[in-house]
């Protein structure tokens, strides 16, 4: 009779490296008792850079993911996925490498998968009775580092309302002490051009110059692109950056691999950040082996989910590039994120959308709220996610033509 204590002595006992190793062991006991009979997709009007999945066994357990696509696109990329309906769900090794290869007519849609990915390992934690960061071999750390953002600061060229912005950030209670900024919100109004005009950098530094000048440097800043430029005007602006000290230049170029990426490292000492975009350890490879990057930040719920992300981190390990993760989601993927940053040696911190103003993604959660303390996210105890969703959360922020669980 296997008790939980022996699965964990024997998972302890395993290189520290085989992570997919100690998750077989801990499963071994309980494969092929559950069985999928659904994944299901719904669009929430919070997100609008994904969508929830929920699988459904015949146990009677749930496993929640969120995909990196809309609800409409997962429902019919589901449909074309090799089947899962009838499958074990503690396949997940198997169940991931089936779904990411190729799939004729077309290639696999990695932004689903991820979402699929992390409700499975949502219910091999509920099924062994594990937090998902235990199955993974953690934690490396009781908590997770986070970041937040500075898109409610109204004015970055005004001194004033940059004061204004530090006051509000050092009063809230989740203390968060790094807080990253678009560019373009030193440009309000005003059309980004092709390249970077002088008068725009020029206002780009003053701008960040003044939150610095605010926030004094307890508060680290880290600038924020949306891969929307050319490599001189990346250039340009981590120039124009520089003299705050940022914590990182994030996503300044275009999403694919390019040389430009080398050029952009070897003309600023910021750290360069990039790959929420981008999928599996493929594209992140040319991105590493080149030298080209100082951070890499995959999102969980696009780049493959806890199966791919944990692969990436150690892809990245070989050359002690550290991983932080990107993350505009909902609490599942907040929670996903969190125990799989505990499971990473190699982890940096994770972007949040916890402490915004209205504190409703905190709202999702039935029982105990998320907990931010110093900056940092307690990880979440109780098998699998230690999520406990709301439902009338779910019915309150259902988007327009959406069904409760369809």
């Amino acid at each position: 009779m296997w008790t939980r204590r022996d699965m964990l002595r024997l998972a302890a006992a395993l290189p520290a490296g085989g992570w997919l190793a100690r998750y077989e062991a801990l499963a071994a006991p309980y494969k092929g008792e559950v069985k999928i009979t659904a994944v299901k997709a719904l669009q929430l009007d919070i997100v609008g850079d994904g969508c929830l999945i929920r699988i459904d066994t015949d146990a009677g357990i749930t496993g929640y993911g969120e995909a990196g696509v809309n609800a409409r696109m997962a429902r019919s990329r589901i449909e074309n996925l090799p089947r899962l309906i009838g499958a074990d769900p503690l396949a997940i090794e198997r169940h991931f490498r089936a779904m990411t290869g190729v799939q004729h007519p077309f290639l696999p849609s990695i932004p689903t998968i991820s979402g699929i990915d992390i409700a499975l390992w949502d219910i091999a934690g509920k099924v062994t009775g594990l937090p998902v960061y235990r199955l993974l071999g953690g934690p490396f750390r009781p908590s997770v580092a986070m970041y937040s953002h500075g898109d409610y600061l109204k004015d970055m060229l005004d001194p004033a309302s940059c004061r204004e912005w530090a006051q509000m950030i050092r009063s809230a209670p989740e203390g968060f002490t790094t807080f990253k900024i678009e560019p373009t919100q030193c440009l309000r109004g005003e059309r980004l051009a092709m390249p970077v005009t002088s008068a725009q950098l020029r206002k780009i530094a003053r701008g960040f110059a003044n939150v610095r000048e605010a926030v004094g440097e307890e508060i680290d800043i880290g600038v924020h692109c949306h891969n929307q430029y050319d490599t001189p005007g990346a250039i340009g602006v981590a120039k124009a950056t520089e003299a705050i000290n940022p914590l990182f230049l994030e996503d300044a170029l275009n999403v694919a691999w390019s040389e430009g990426w080398i050029a952009l490292k070897r003309a600023t000492r910021t750290p360069i950040m990039m790959g929420e975009k981008l999928e599996l350890v493929g594209q992140f490879r040319p991105f590493l082996d080149n030298q080209a990057v100082d951070i890499v930040h995959p999102d969980i719920s696009y780049a493959g989910g806890i199966t791919g992300c944990r692969k990436i981190a150690d892809y990245a390990a070989l050359t002690r590039i550290p991983m932080a993760l990107h993350n505009v989601g909902t609490l599942v993927r907040t929670y996903a994120s969190a125990h799989l940053a505990a499971s990473v040696d190699n982890f940096y911190r994770s972007e949040s959308r916890l402490g915004r103003p209205g504190r409703v993604i905190e709202k999702m959660a039935a029982g105990a709220p998320p907990v931010v303390k110093n900056s940092s996210l307690q990880l979440p105890e109780g098998p699998g996610l230690g999520l406990e969703i709301d439902p009338g959360f779910i019915r309150q922020h259902m988007a327009r033509g959406e069904t409760d669980w369809a």
